[in-house]
């Protein structure tokens, strides 16, 4: 069942970085990478206790800023250690220059 929940402006987004948004008690990262897709994973990285929004992007991947492990924005899956544990994903849609998220997935 979807549950859209409306956690920030489109214009808040910026390419190659990530942003916290806290819908819901939830801590998440939304990134908007370099050829405009938008993506949103848990922001707690599953090796430490860094938040991905701080983390560098590249592609479709985030890197740690703690411990370098890199994951996939697209699906939350481990690119490389030492993480080992992939990070939820969420679903996104942009609406009107708002970015939602589904919390119902």
């Amino acid at each position: 069942m979807n549950h859209w929940i409306d956690v920030a402006a489109e214009a808040d987004l910026f390419e190659g970085a990530g942003i916290a948004v806290a819908p819901e008690g939830q801590d998440i990262a939304v990134f908007k990478i370099e050829d405009g897709g938008v993506f949103a994973i848990n922001n707690l990285c599953s090796h430490g206790n860094a938040k991905l929004c701080d983390g560098f992007v590249e592609g479709h991947q985030v890197e740690c800023p703690f411990h370098q492990a890199l994951f996939d924005l697209r699906d939350g899956s481990v690119s490389c250690g030492p993480a080992t544990e992939p990070v939820k994903s969420w679903p996104v849609k942009i609406e009107h220059g708002r970015v939602l998220l589904d919390l119902g997935s």
